[in-house]
């Protein structure tokens, strides 16, 4: 019988390495078609890996929270548990092939591996994309040394190596004024790289008491995620916010009339979120500067072609998670409203894959799902706008009519857009944002399904 190779499957366009979070199977346990063998996690969201074979699990390549290289070898599923290599081992499931083919070799990136003989004689574990972005930076072993990491085990990130590049041989004037004027660093809290554009500042945190009755909570790994993701973003780009209120009764009357037929018809709930979305791509057509980024050395305007929207999604576990809906502009209603529906319910179950969560251009977040009246939204890099929409509320509200004004009951909401107004001034976060809630202010109540 034949022993096939388990490889590190592709999880997405620009991931090229994953950490194992835990296996599920040890050696010589029995496995079935697509029954998951180990959890990993890249740095954009986690994942379960299944076999497609069936047989027993004879070999573990790595242990649980080694880094590994997308394509390697992570185990060995034979249908013996010492079965031996088959001349005419039977055909392979996509992206695995039989042991007795394959050339490639375990990309073991656990301290002391032999297969990396890059930076081997170090004591610290370093992942081979860390390797190859110092050695292109022609960063020697003792200065690799010498950087804070700030992954798993003080593990030296993707990020910790571009956010030290910047500041190499000597700290910026930027990283000095910050460092300067920060408090006391406290031994239990180490400095925290951050990039910024083109230079780099050093954060120290302060140090917490813990009274007597608290309660330490570890934080998981998509909360550290968010949480470096925000402060970043706060040194990266300078946040302003605009607000305007917007008369959506005729909005909200088209769709009470239109979801009974849209669900019954295409099988979908229609939500407020798709409708929205239609009128986000539409005003970002009106307004294109605000589809940009700006590049690492804050000096080049990246103008993008695609119309790619994230969607902030609460997930059970609370944290947050943006999948993206690529070229709204392009998608009908029912085509967003799909898109939407399918999204959420895979975030919440944990099934998204790392490229439904990237690319995204533009992000809408809708803080009226709990009920808040408006936010000031925090910018996902490396986007320049995130709006913000509040909860629908009936007010009373002066309507003009021919015969004169008159008082009625109308629905109203605000929207927040937050804007880098690096590139982003007033005049155009302010017209793009008035915009927005132009197109759901003139919604057509006779609208078509």
């Amino acid at each position: 019988m034949a022993n096939f190779d388990l490889i590190m499957p592709k999880m997405g366009e620009s991931v090229a390495e994953a950490t194992i979070i835990k296996w599920t199977k040890n050696e010589g346990d029995k496995i079935k078609v697509d029954e998951t063998v180990l959890e990993i996690a890249t740095d954009k969201v986690d994942s379960e890996i299944p076999s497609p074979f069936e047989g027993t699990l004879i070999k573990r390549l790595f242990n649980e929270g080694d880094v590994v290289q997308v394509g390697a070898v992570i185990g060995v599923i034979s249908s013996e548990a010492n079965g031996a290599v088959s001349s005419s081992p039977a055909a392979p499931a996509p992206e695995s092939k039989p042991v007795a083919e394959t050339k490639a070799a375990p990309a073991v990136v656990a301290s002391g591996s032999s297969a990396d003989n890059n930076y081997k004689e170090s004591s610290k574990f370093y992942s081979p994309l860390v390797k190859s972005i110092a050695k292109e930076e022609g960063i020697s072993l003792s200065e690799l040394d010498s950087i804070v990491g700030t992954g798993q085990e003080g593990r030296v990130t993707k990020a910790d190596i571009l956010a030290y590049l910047p500041k190499r041989g000597a700290a910026s004037p930027a990283a000095a004024a910050v460092t300067a004027s920060a408090p006391a660093k406290s031994e239990s809290k180490p400095a925290t790289g951050i990039t910024a554009g083109e230079f780099a500042v050093i954060v120290n945190r302060p140090a917490v008491s813990v009274g007597a009755g608290d309660e330490i909570i570890e934080m998981d790994r998509m909360r550290k995620i968010i949480s470096d993701n925000m402060v970043v973003s706060k040194h990266v780009s300078p946040h302003v916010t605009s607000y305007v209120e917007a008369d959506v009764t005729n909005l909200v009357m088209w769709r009470d009339k239109a979801k009974k037929e849209f669900e019954k018809r295409d099988g979908e709930k229609l939500t407020f979120t798709p409708l929205f979305i239609e009128a986000v791509a539409k005003a970002i057509k009106d307004f294109p500067m605000i589809n940009i980024s700006v590049d690492q050395t804050a000096s080049k305007i990246i103008k993008r072609k695609n119309i790619n929207i994230g969607m902030a999604a609460a997930l059970p576990s609370g944290n947050l998670i943006v999948p993206v809906i690529k070229n709204a502009d392009e998608k009908n209603l029912l085509g967003i409203t799909k898109a939407v529906n399918d999204l959420a319910n895979r975030a919440r179950a944990n099934k998204l894959q790392p490229d439904e969560i990237q690319g995204g251009t533009f992000t809408l977040t809708n803080v009226g799902s709990f009920g808040n009246l408006m936010g000031t939204p925090i910018i996902l890099q490396p986007q320049v706008a995130i709006l913000a929409v509040g909860s629908i509320k009936k007010k009373p509200a002066v309507i003009e009519t021919p015969q004169g004004d008159m008082i009625g009951v109308r629905q109203f909401m605000f929207l927040s857009l937050s804007y880098d107004h690096r590139v982003v001034d007033g005049s155009l976060g302010g017209s793009f944002l008035r915009r927005v809630a132009d197109y759901l202010e003139q919604w057509d109540i006779n609208r078509t399904v």
